[in-house]
């Protein structure tokens, strides 16, 4: 019996034929002129003395299984020997040396060996390609002529019949970017489907930056409406942009939508996204953009409806706007226009989908037999106010861990607690074992938490990150750490709801010899783009984290007289 794998080759073709070329002319690719090629394994007959290599049962070769009965040490030279030949085959060594002139970004010598490999008749593979690609699309070369050696590059691919994959189409629309062609970059993310490609975010930026930069809005519209066809979801980047071009093309209701995008998604801005939204509060068509008179009940609706902090109803009044950088107070009130910030609340329901999930993670990654018991110890002895990341606090000022410093906090949370109850501490098993943890004060530290149930030991070789989390999460309590939790395991968890809850649930902590310990609560009122009922917005950016330096919001209002006017005009028609 024969094992049959697939394969593609292609006969020689004229640049013109090549599927590539066809991409680039905007035509249907045709796959027609690709036959299939048949590999195969060697396979066992029935008899053990023979080998069958058969192609089409065509050829037959035959060899002794003696001769295949090499010594073990034979083989393991053979092993070696063969791993030497593979990383010394020609196509490698082109390989590494293409790698370095990425590294190095010297287009100049990739080309040099990209053309000896021609001469020499080495195959090239997709990678070898792709980095081809993206060093002339770069810009690390001359300019022009990087974009045309690509050109000719990316042809030559599909002459060749080596398949391209996302990096491939990506490197390409780059290329027609830098022709200053973003509709042929848009072309050929559209044509990645045909391929079985899925297009990234990263594949849509040439042409949705490209049009924005044309100040084409409507085609950048059309870029984005492909995106959310394709499920690619856009960040700050591409939303920003899109509100710069919908600005400079003067529509005042797609900068309003890319606003709420901002917000939903987004909710901080970078200083970029800030100065492109003060361009558009400071500029004379939004001061015209508006409805002088509105329907407050429809607003208060939207708030409700909304969950709080923002309506939807479009641009509340007329007239030029005040826009200024300014700090909020402690309360959540802005310090220029006296405007009360809200706290938005999280639909419990929310949060346990949340809980699932999060265990559902933890589960795949850890032992899960260990994580199961923990679920078991917490129903047990949960739920608690706070929890805390014993590790994170007990380092915090200090490379020996300071139980001292722990047992400081844990009573601090018990004495905020309406219920009076310990925290729940999360450590690792060797924490609680060895080291500090066998002095006899920590010892009996340690003993005593584990009697009131307020200690758990996470086992060796497990993350105690899930843990702590976990327990929070599924206590809807209070989590004390100053881990910023954004590495990849947080990464997992998503950008919707856990910027959220981490927001309303994260204690931080900072010490100082003056001050000692001092605890950051969770502010009152959310840290997110705010619309009011009145038409005021209230913009975070990044600069300042609420604890060394006040973070920076950017202020748009009207002006109070006129404020007060479109009020009362709105409250006096109902």
């Amino acid at each position: 019996m024969l094992v049959r794998r697939m394969g593609y080759f292609s006969p020689s073709l004229s640049i013109k034929n090549s599927p590539f070329f066809s991409l680039l002319t905007k035509n249907p690719f045709p796959f027609h002129h690709l036959r299939p090629i048949h590999f195969f394994k060697p396979i066992h007959t029935k008899s053990p003395q023979t080998h069958l290599f058969s192609m089409n049962q065509k050829t037959h070769f035959t060899t002794s299984a003696a001769f295949l009965q090499e010594p073990t040490n034979t083989k393991t030279l053979s092993n070696r020997s063969a791993k030497k030949a593979r990383r010394d085959a020609p196509e490698s060594v082109l390989r590494h040396q293409l790698d370095q002139c990425s590294k190095r970004g010297d287009l100049q010598e990739a080309i040099r060996l990209y053309e000896e490999a021609k001469i020499n008749n080495i195959t090239l593979n997709v990678h070898h390609y792709n980095v081809l690609l993206y060093l002339c699309s770069s810009g690390t070369g001359t300019e022009g002529c990087g974009i045309e050696k690509g050109f000719q590059i990316f042809k030559q691919m599909g002459v060749n019949g080596v398949a391209p994959n996302e990096a491939t189409f990506t490197s390409a629309a780059r290329l027609a970017v830098a022709k200053q062609d973003p509709e042929m970059a848009f072309d050929l993310v559209k044509k990645m489907k045909s391929f079985g490609v899925p297009p990234k975010l990263r594949s849509y930026g040439p042409a949705l930056f490209g049009f924005c930069e044309k100040g084409m809005a409507d085609k950048a519209y059309e870029v984005d409406v492909h995106m959310g066809e394709s499920g690619v979801v856009a960040e700050e980047a591409e939303l920003s942009a899109l509100l710069k071009v919908s600005s400079f093309s003067k529509k005042a209701d797609k900068v309003y939508e890319m606003m709420h995008r901002l917000r939903a998604s987004v909710r901080q801005v970078g200083e970029e996204t800030a100065g492109v939204i003060e361009d558009w509060f400071n500029s004379e068509f939004a001061a015209e953009a508006g409805l002088q008179d509105w329907d407050v009940r429809k607003v208060k609706e939207g708030v409700v409806k909304g969950g709080g902090g923002w309506h939807g109803q479009g641009w509340l009044g007329k007239g030029n706007w005040n826009v200024v950088r300014v700090e909020m107070d402690s309360s959540g009130v802005c310090r220029s226009c006296g405007e009360k910030l809200v706290c938005i609340d999280i639909d419990p329901k929310e949060t346990e989908n949340f809980a699932n999930s999060l265990a559902k993670l933890a589960c795949e990654r850890e032992v899960k037999a260990n994580f199961v018991q923990f679920q078991d110890w917490l129903q047990k002895h949960g739920p608690f106010d706070a929890v805390v990341d014993g590790a994170n606090v007990g380092l915090i000022t200090q490379r020996n861990f300071n139980f001292s410093q722990l047992r400081s906090v844990v009573n601090k949370l018990r004495q905020m607690s309406e219920s009076k109850k310990l925290p729940l501490v999360i450590l690792h098993k060797s924490r609680t074992t060895g080291g500090p943890a066998q002095h006899p004060n920590n010892k009996k530290l340690l003993e005593s938490w584990k009697k009131a149930g307020a200690l758990y030991a996470t086992p060796h070789g497990s993350n105690d990150d899930w843990y702590w989390l976990y327990a929070a999460v599924s206590s809807k309590g209070l989590l004390l750490t100053n881990d910023e939790m954004r590495d990849h395991l947080f990464q997992l968890l998503g950008t919707s709801f856990f910027p959220r809850w981490k927001e309303k649930h994260q204690i931080r902590m900072t010490a100082s010899r003056d001050d000692g310990l001092k605890l950051h609560m969770p502010p009152p009122y959310s840290i997110v783009i705010q619309e009011s009922e009145q038409g005021c917005w209230h913009v975070p950016t990044l600069t300042g984290d609420d604890l060394e330096i006040p973070r920076q919001w950017v202020c748009a209002t009207r002006t109070k007289a006129l404020h007060s006017l479109f009020r009362r005009t709105g409250e006096s028609n109902h």
